[in-house]
């Protein structure tokens, strides 16, 4: 019973150490390279991951399982930890969508969808042709719309708007 009990505490000790060290490095850090003007990321140990220049913008300060990124050959995306394109960001005043209840919006094929803010997953696919932001639970949405000029602003014009829960399932129209 003894021993049994001491591999118990040691395989917990091994398990927690291993847990706690994974932990700490599971997420990567961003960081300005002041002579070059550029930025990259960095793991907690201060090892370079992603070089400084590679992306012309890095959007994400704790990147854990996704990070927003923009170059002038990718635009505005959505990059995975092995740096894969996950999709492109939905870019809002010139930068990437803010987040809204926890979703921000992405686009794909010219529609937009929602992802979660927390994973980066997809979370409603992108179907809409225009899409507002989450407020209160729904969001105004289209799959007819157009865009009018509006001064130097534009505006999405549809007789079709209809909210969306968080599932994007339809709740109702808007007329």
């Amino acid at each position: 019973m003894r021993n049994r009990l001491f591999c118990l505490v040691v395989a917990s000790l091994v398990l927690f150490t291993g847990c706690s060290q994974k932990e700490s490095n599971s997420y990567l850090l961003l960081f300005y390279d002041d002579p070059k003007e550029q930025y990259g990321y960095k793991d907690t140990t201060g090892k370079i991951i992603i070089p400084p220049g590679k992306y012309d913008y890095c959007y994400t300060d704790t990147f854990r399982t996704y990070a927003i990124v923009v170059s002038q050959d990718t635009g505005l995306i959505a990059i995975d930890r092995q740096e894969k394109r996950l999709y492109e960001v939905y870019s809002f005043d010139n930068g990437p969508d803010e987040v809204s209840e926890g979703f921000f919006r992405i686009v794909e094929n010219e529609k937009i969808g929602f992802a979660d803010a927390a994973t980066g997953k997809i979370i409603i696919s992108p179907q809409f042709h225009c899409a507002f932001p989450f407020e209160n639970g729904h969001a105004k949405v289209s799959t007819d719309c157009r865009v009018k000029s509006a001064g130097e602003h534009k505006e999405w014009v549809s007789s079709k708007w209809f909210y969306i829960d968080k599932t994007g399932k339809r709740i109702s129209d808007t007329n």
